[in-house]
């Protein structure tokens, strides 16, 4: 499912998030081989399909990790297709923040951030400017979605902070996943920065 219009929630507690979270991870968790293997494919092809992945030049993508639904196959033929490819680190000085940086081939993943797999952060960073933003697709993970593009990440507030200091990116950015993560209605709060659309496959 895709949608790319806006609406209004209820500002609820932190708890009701956990709650959620806690619900559609185990959801998502016990998913069955053939629903995970047929929801990779589909999402790899609705993406590779989508007129913003034709178009752009950089691809601001994660790198799948346990339950999520995979994007290994659209990194692959987007680094194929000649795409500048980054995808993202955690940087833990004193605060923990989240970059892009380029990758040329996903043999140079290595365990980072809570066992995720990352660059090692010594190449180029993406830099988000006017003129590549325009050129720029972004995938985003996240545990839930509406039908409003409100969205529920894993508690950390990495993809919202980022997008808050490039807001430019906002109108470049899907969140997926699986259909039995897309909900009626999720809570929201003021820091939550909804992506430009949603796919749930």
């Amino acid at each position: 499912m895709e949608m790319d219009g806006c609406g209004n929630g209820k500002e609820i507690s932190h708890g009701k998030k956990q709650s959620i979270r806690k619900s559609v991870l185990r959801e998502r968790d016990s998913l069955s081989a053939e629903a995970r293997e047929r929801g990779d494919i589909l999402l790899t092809e609705r993406i590779l399909g989508h007129q913003w992945f034709y178009r752009s030049e950089y691809f601001l993508c994660y790198v799948s990790y346990g339950s999520e639904i995979s994007t290994r196959s659209i990194l692959t033929e987007a680094l194929k297709a000649g795409k500048k490819v980054y995808v993202p680190k955690v940087l833990q000085d004193n605060v923990p923040e989240m970059d892009f940086f380029r990758i040329e081939s996903l043999r140079e993943l290595l365990t980072g951030y809570k066992g995720i797999p990352e660059p090692a952060g010594d190449t180029e960073r993406y830099a988000c400017a006017p003129e590549t933003a325009e050129r720029t697709l972004m995938l985003m993970p996240g545990v839930a979605f509406d039908s409003f593009r409100n969205r529920i990440g894993y508690g950390k507030g990495f993809y919202d902070r980022y997008l808050a200091d490039n807001p430019l990116l906002q109108m470049r950015a899907i969140a997926v996943g699986y259909r039995c993560q897309l909900l009626r209605e999720l809570p929201f709060s003021d820091t939550d920065m909804k992506p430009y659309q949603i796919i749930c496959v």
